[in-house]
């Protein structure tokens, strides 16, 4: 097949009904009409022979061959972006709307206090802040960055480490007082222990502790199961169980002595954050500015 103006054109087209989620967003970053916008698409599905995208009154989701063909065109497209985007002078101007997915925990404990600094370095950038699980599909919720707990699966997305936290142990000293303090991880099946639901998953995480080349894993069990990390660290303080959960957000807890780690003796289990983007996302200079912001302010907090 030869390459010609309007397969450029048809393939950007494409790539931002993916990432602006519908025709008429699209359009809107485009300077086309909805219609225009879709007008576009049937052109290009024509011309390659294949359906692209799957159209319905309510949804819009790429075909496989759709999807194959945006994941192998985006980082070219992106190049083609920079390229134009250096010479205008925005890959070095941070400048515009950034849409930011980040973990509650990474936005309240680190980002928050930070963002005055943000706003001094960088006057000219507005963040459009998200609170989501750390998961799903960057491109279709319109995500230009986002800050995620876990390990991040192999994909289209760039992502980059940003700190691992440690997991704790801990129980307020009313649980204690009337149960007693587990001396050994293996104690913990005679406890009451709040569960945390993995958002990958939908089960309850594993309860793992190591120190050195030692790793256990426990079987517990109790009457709270939750997705929500706010319940499961103020359900604990009260007294209701034993929980896991990660040293970024209960620091200050454990350092007022409203909650006691239970096994320090056992501190080499950790937890990643990860902050990550798709592969072709708005001004590379916006997004990268905020990569780096990010890096900066979790340095110091690794294995906290």
């Amino acid at each position: 097949m030869s390459f010609d103006g309007r397969l450029l054109s048809g393939l950007s087209v494409l790539a931002a009904v993916v990432e602006a989620g519908s025709f008429s967003r699209a359009g809107e970053v485009l300077g086309l009409s909805a219609s225009g916008v879709s007008r576009s698409i049937d052109r290009l599905e024509e011309r390659l022979g294949v359906r692209l995208l799957n159209r319905t009154t309510r949804t819009l989701n790429l075909t496989s061959e759709g999807r194959a063909l945006y994941e192998r065109a985006a980082p070219h497209l992106e190049g083609i972006e920079v390229a134009a985007s250096y010479v205008s002078g925005a890959a070095v101007a941070v400048r515009g709307t950034l849409r930011v997915s980040v973990n509650p925990i990474f936005a309240r404990y680190v980002l928050a206090p930070n963002l005055p600094l943000l706003r001094q370095r960088h006057p000219e950038l507005t963040l459009t802040v998200v609170q989501q699980p750390d998961v799903g599909d960057l491109v279709t919720e319109g995500i230009d960055v986002a800050v995620r707990f876990g390990p991040q699966p192999p994909s289209t997305i760039t992502s980059r480490l940003l700190l691992n936290t440690r997991v704790l142990t801990v129980a307020a000293p009313a649980y204690l007082a009337q149960h007693g303090r587990p001396q050994h991880p293996e104690d913990l099946t005679g406890h009451e222990c709040i569960q945390y639901i993995d958002p990958r998953s939908g089960k309850p995480f594993s309860w793992e502790f190591r120190r050195d080349r030692e790793w256990l894993t426990v079987e517990t069990q109790g009457h709270l199961i939750t997705t929500d990390v706010d319940l499961m660290v103020q359900a604990c303080v009260s007294g209701a169980g034993i929980a896991q959960v990660l040293s970024l957000n209960v620091a200050q807890l454990i350092a007022d002595g409203q909650l006691t780690e239970l096994f320090p003796q056992w501190p080499g289990e950790t937890y990643p954050l990860y902050i990550t983007r798709p592969s072709r996302r708005l001004a590379p200079a916006a997004v990268e500015a905020f990569l780096a912001f990010c890096t900066e302010i979790c340095a110091g907090l690794e294995a906290t």
